[in-house]
């Protein structure tokens, strides 16, 4: 093929089942020869694909066959590079570990993997897998997630685990940091007057006196009462005779 014409991908894979074609799809970036290898099993280098391969529709599936051995190893391209990027890191090469065999034997599991990570990008698991990509976080799809964007366009996730008694709120001014919060922590109105009467405080404190607030967070109006509704929503998934 002419370098000109080859954008990083060298096959296009679609998975089907008792012959019938599932909708499932992988693009395949194929590398062979012994100068792959390296410490940890093989590498492939990232170079100008960084973005396509991870923000693409289609994920990316690194494959390298070793001549010696005539072995098949494989990695997830977006998955590699998706996970540096909410560690703030700049991936250069994909790492192709040496006991990620693929043949006869590894192929069903193989095949299962794939399809469950394509699913990610599918119905409501695609809000899921947006939401989580952008708060630096997997997840599961019987997680209870709701999203919120404030007056100042800033993101704020409510994140519920089934039979946890706290849920997380995820909020990009904080970095993202998860913060554990729970229904008693959310104060709509008058979190400092309800132990000083208002003429006590001073004077720099009056102005914060009827502010929302969950824990330390200081909230406005708006995202206090999504928060409330989302506790509400969500009580079913605290509650340990649902879980």
């Amino acid at each position: 093929m002419d370098g000109q014409n080859d954008f990083g991908e060298d096959l296009y894979v679609t998975f089907t089942v008792d012959g019938q074609t599932t909708g499932d799809m992988i693009k395949v970036q194929v590398k062979g020869g012994k100068s792959w290898r390296r410490s940890y099993g093989y590498g492939v280098p990232v170079a100008q694909h960084a973005e396509t391969w991870a923000d693409g529709n289609v994920p990316v599936i690194c494959v390298v066959h070793d001549p010696e051995g005539e072995g098949l190893y494989w990695a997830n391209a977006t998955a590699q590079l998706l996970s540096a990027r909410r560690e703030r890191t700049v991936l250069k090469t994909i790492r192709v570990s040496s006991e990620a065999l693929l043949d006869d034997h590894s192929l069903f599991e193989f095949v299962s993997q794939i399809r469950r990570y394509v699913g990610r990008y599918r119905g409501n698991r695609a809000l899921l897998t947006e939401l989580g990509e952008m708060a630096g976080v997997d997840f599961d799809p019987a997680d209870f997630v709701l999203h919120f964007i404030n007056v100042h366009g800033e993101d704020l996730i409510f994140w519920q685990r089934r039979g946890e008694d706290f849920a997380t709120l995820l909020h990009s001014d904080l970095d993202w940091h998860p913060q554990h919060i729970t229904p008693g922590m959310l104060r709509l109105s008058g979190g400092l007057t309800a132990s000083y009467k208002l003429d006590e405080l001073p004077e720099w404190m009056r102005a914060f006196a009827n502010v929302p607030t969950v824990g330390d967070i200081i909230l406005d109006e708006d995202e206090a009462a999504w928060l409330a509704a989302c506790f509400g929503a969500s009580r079913w998934a605290r509650d340990p005779e649902y879980n």
